[in-house]
């Protein structure tokens, strides 16, 4: 067993030597996990443009400070702690029920409207108004991405697969995620790069479609998979919202995951909210941002297959402490700045995206795996389990940014309007330096000290 991850050593084939969940080998069609991972796509929108372009939006474009446009993105995340275990609950019951969770499913596609109406803020209002406008929206979109995100993730749990197929299934939901990463990661900051509000209403409009046209293809995906690979049923037992909750906290294994990846999640979310301000206060040149966005995201295509060899090799514990490491290594390489020179920080950002590849593909295999180890202990509360991930990862995308404005406050930087330029201090400059290099590194180590706990590797094969 590995003294740093808890986790089983894996025979030769990397597998735990015994599956231990029961589950037949049964391996998912292509043609169904293509249509499934094609709802990543337009998930993948409203994961990266709010991260990444809204606190730019706000302290340069609409006159908002630091500290209050953090806490517009910190504060209705407070809620999503509270909606998408809810959400969990909510949908092991139709589960029940109906013998499928496609229901929540389709109100998620009305994400759309909100993803358009938050970055279309009205004429005149600026400053506090407009912080207020852009919160509104967000509760509304952020509910309306659980109603979607907590039975899709499920999904892979409600699934009768096995240990590695599970892995499998995650690693083409992980293609397809990062393509839409990617294509909005690029697109979202070339398609604003005038600065003007307008085309940041445009913006969302188009990428909004997009959002709308893969929603349905993933809702057509998750009945074709799980009409061919069965349905795990939740257990007939009527189930609270708090009863829910205290079982899953419960679990260690499941409560140390989710701690790690609330770390992991914080780390990268803080990455992308900074990229925007490294590229423009370190390199001057904020057309980098696509640049440096592709070279983060590009690198999840073609690492997949290379992370889940490494998985059926080490498992998916030792895999995911891997790719902390790398990252703790890549984001401090960052300190050095522009005496890197574009090219070298180009590879180093790809280093960061091999790792993000990883960190997300082996967090969200495991948690399916949490799920089959607590059906053998006689709790199949796959929704719950979910819910309460994906809020975690709700609460990341929120911290992360909002560390980072703090660490902007500290050092003293000064929010713009458009067509306005402020000379940052030196302080300042200093201050969002640090943020995506050194607070990011920290995080990660935090990140690790929970995963070192975590058996959950041991426990599936037992």
């Amino acid at each position: 067993m590995s003294r740093a991850t808890g986790s089983a050593v894996p025979t030769s084939d990397g597998a735990p030597r015994a599956s231990g969940d029961g589950a037949p080998t049964l391996r998912a069609r292509m043609s169904d996990l293509l249509a499934y991972s094609s709802g990543s796509l337009g998930m993948g929108v409203w994961v990266t443009v709010p991260g990444l372009l809204l606190l730019y939006f706000m302290t340069h474009v609409l006159g908002v400070t630091p500290l209050l446009a953090g806490l517009t993105l910190l504060l209705p995340k407070i809620l999503d702690a509270v909606v998408h275990p809810l959400l969990g609950t909510i949908s092991d019951r139709h589960a029940r029920r109906s013998g499928h969770r496609r229901g929540l499913l389709w109100w998620g596609l009305l994400l759309a409207v909100a993803m358009t109406a938050m970055f279309s803020v009205p004429a005149g209002l600026t400053g506090g108004g407009a912080a207020l406008w852009i919160a509104g929206w967000y509760i509304a979109g952020n509910m309306l991405f659980a109603c979607f995100q907590v039975p899709y993730l499920t999904t892979p749990s409600d699934l009768k697969i096995g240990y590695h197929e599970r892995t499998r299934v995650f690693m083409f939901r992980l293609l397809l995620l990062t393509i839409g990463l990617l294509g909005a990661g690029v697109a979202a900051p070339a398609l604003v790069a005038s600065g003007a509000r307008g085309d940041y209403s445009q913006m969302a409009l188009i990428l909004s479609g997009v959002m709308v046209v893969t929603g349905f293809a993933g809702i057509v995906g998750v009945r074709r998979l799980t009409e061919h690979s069965g349905f795990r049923a939740p257990d007939d037992r009527e189930h609270t919202f708090v009863g829910d909750l205290k079982i899953a906290w419960r679990d260690r294994n499941f409560r140390l995951l989710v701690l790690s990846y609330l770390f992991t999640g914080t780390t990268t979310h803080l990455f992308l909210a900074a990229v925007p301000f490294y590229t423009q206060y370190v390199f001057g040149a904020p057309g980098l941002t696509s640049l440096f966005m592709g070279a983060f995201l590009a690198p999840a295509v073609v690492a997949g297959p290379m992370w889940l060899a490494v998985s059926r090799r080490l498992g998916k514990q030792r895999g995911l402490l891997l790719s902390q490491l790398i990252f703790i290594v890549g984001s401090l390489a960052l300190a050095a700045g522009g005496t890197l020179g574009i090219a070298i920080t180009t590879a180093v950002i790809v280093l960061l995206g091999t790792s993000f590849a990883g960190l997300q593909l082996f967090a969200f295999s495991m948690l399916p795996d949490a799920v089959a180890v607590a059906e053998r202990g006689g709790t199949s509360r796959a929704g719950a389990y979910t819910g309460v991930w994906t809020a975690t990862e709700a609460t990341g995308t929120a911290i992360g940014p909002y560390l980072y404005s703090a660490v902007l406050a500290i050092g003293g930087f000064v929010s713009t309007t458009a067509g306005q330029d402020v000379v940052q201090s030196g302080f300042a400059q200093t201050a969002l330096v640090v943020g995506i290099t050194v607070v990011p590194a920290v995080l990660m180590v935090g990140a690790i000290a929970f995963q070192a706990r975590c058996r959950l590797d041991r426990d599936t094969a037992s």
